[in-house]
């Protein structure tokens, strides 16, 4: 004989007997066996009979159709703790119940043996779980104290069999989205699809963050009900610290989870997993909960969050994984024409942290180096012949700059601009600059040889460098900003390079107290300089 089974709606206001033997008309006739004043159901919507393992749903060609676990469906068989809809008004499957055998009384004065529960007792379930990759069901051991009847048994390998062709089914449909804040969506809709619950939300933690910050969240009972914040934190404490899944099936009486939150939502029944990352760390959390009935969730329900939370993890990796390197890659193909690659990588990696475009005070070394009578060179040489020269100059020294761990500021006709100590800044900074204006002139005379063999005329530069604190930040309009650096020290370092002779490297006196290892120096004339009172001690460095 089939089993008893009853629905129980989502709001908590209807129950239906679905006794074996009879079958009951939904709908919203005022003679329908199980009326629904609701404007979406039909007035013979669908019928309803219990069977083995179930009750038996049949849709009576309704307008708005009848669902189960979010699939619409002409004819099927609803397990407990199924969701089954009727047009939008929705109630779960649940058993009823069977009498207990009469127990024999206890000899008296006995204490051992079995304690039976007290009615009513809360029951926390938690279970382990795994950064390992698996689904998280592996290890989870049930115990029953008699032999299941073999039609028992083969409903319930058909229930796990259909269970894992969900999780594969979920876990193909999840791979293929790739943005995060979409597969969350996504993961949200098919918890809803799959379990029980009243209300779904997912936390994360953002990058360089302990907290959890709430993601997503939504509700069956409308959006009023749907918000992250009322994730009670005992729970979400727990499950993180611990890295357990956790069960509470009556909140509210539970001693391990009374806290404000769940007093003032009236949570009854609630379920919580991590998201683990592949190396064994907390992603996040997808918190379940049901605020009308207690009981709402069993230990399969459980079995089934941590197996889902173990899909919905790997995705959630992925995706997260997807939008680093997009945002790696946008943000190297945007700053590794004036950094270094090993500033860019820096850069990118750490996006969050290095803020351009804000802008800041800093003290950095400014560089200029400029070619001296290029104007009048360029007026006797074929144009082609000119570029060619000025991308085989540039390539030559802005490698130098790079490798002496430089940025390159901009290209002003033929002159560079490059700093050191923006964005990121050492001690050494002063010794590098010099470095490299050093290499510089020294890789022009190879350069000026290289061009003699093809009757190019010799090339001769002067350098000009100052320390000195700059605004740097990213400057420009909308529709192009470049990275940068404005101030008094940036107008001395270019009164620097002016004053530069053929080969020669100008510095200041500022950058001259910078340096660790000075090479051998020269005094010069002081200069004057725009917005200096007084003139600016200068030394041509030797080499």
């Amino acid at each position: 004989m089939a089993d008893a089974f009853k629905l129980v709606s989502t709001s908590g206001d209807q129950t239906v007997d679905v006794k074996p033997g009879v079958t009951l008309v939904v709908g919203r006739a005022v003679n329908s066996d199980v009326p629904i004043y609701d404007p979406t159901i039909s007035r013979q919507h669908a019928q309803i009979t219990a069977s083995d393992g179930g009750v038996q749903i049949k849709d009576l060609g309704s307008s708005n159709g009848t669902f189960l676990n979010g699939s619409r469906i002409t004819e099927a068989v609803a397990t407990p703790n199924d969701v089954v809809m009727f047009g939008k008004v929705s109630f779960y499957v649940r058993e009823v119940a069977k009498p207990a055998a009469a127990q024999p009384p206890k000899p008296a004065g006995g204490t051992g043996g079995f304690q039976p529960k007290a009615a009513g007792a809360t029951i926390v379930r938690q279970l382990p779980i795994s950064g390992e990759g698996n689904l998280g069901l592996a290890g989870v051991k049930r115990i029953s104290m008699e032999t299941p009847s073999e039609g028992i048994a083969t409903i319930e390998a058909a229930k796990s069999a259909k269970k894992l062709e969900l999780l594969l089914e979920i876990s193909k449909a999840l791979s293929r989205q790739q943005d995060v804040d979409k597969l969350l969506e996504t993961v949200v809709d098919f918890t809803f699809q799959v379990m029980p619950v009243e209300r779904v939300s997912i936390l994360l933690k953002e990058p360089g963050a302990e907290e959890l910050i709430p993601r997503v969240s939504k509700s069956r009972l409308g959006e009023g009900y749907a918000s992250a914040r009322h994730v009670p934190k005992t729970i979400v404490a727990q499950a993180v610290s611990e890295r357990v899944a956790i069960l509470t099936d009556n909140a509210a009486e539970d001693e391990r989870f009374k806290g404000k939150s769940i007093l003032m939502q009236s949570v009854r029944s609630a379920m919580g997993a991590p998201l683990m990352s592949s190396g064994g760390d907390v992603l996040g959390l997808i918190y379940v909960d049901n605020l009308t009935a207690t009981h709402a969730f069993n230990s399969e329900d459980l079995d089934f969050l941590i197996a889902f939370s173990g899909v919905a993890s790997v995705a959630i990796e992925n995706g997260q994984l997807s939008d680093r390197i997009r945002r790696e890659a946008l943000v190297l193909s945007n700053f590794q024409r004036y950094f270094s690659p090993d500033v860019a990588k820096t850069i990118a990696e750490h996006s969050e942290q290095v803020k351009l475009d804000s802008g800041t005070k800093k003290e950095v070394v400014i560089m200029f180096s400029d070619i001296r009578g290029f104007t009048s060179m360029s007026e006797k040489m074929d144009p082609d012949d000119v570029a060619l020269m000025l991308r085989e100059y540039f390539t030559e020294m802005v490698d130098i700059i790079f490798r002496h761990g430089g940025t390159l500021d901009k290209f002003i006709g033929d002159a560079i601009m490059a700093l050191w100590g923006a964005p990121f800044g050492s001690d050494d900074d002063a010794d590098k600059a010099m470095r490299a204006a050093i290499d510089m002139q020294r890789k022009l005379i190879e350069l000026n040889q290289h061009w003699a063999q093809t009757s190019k005329p010799a090339v001769q530069i002067g350098i000009g460098i100052n320390f000195g604190q700059v605004f740097a930040g990213n400057i420009g309009s909308e529709q192009r900003l470049e990275y940068t650096v404005l101030g008094d020290a940036v107008n001395t370092a270019s009164r620097l390079c002016s004053n530069a002779g053929k080969g020669e490297v100008m510095i200041s006196e500022p950058f001259f107290q910078r340096l660790k290892f000075p090479p051998e120096v020269e005094a010069r004339e002081p200069i004057k300089v725009k917005n200096k009172a007084q003139p600016v001690p200068i030394y041509l460095a030797k080499y």
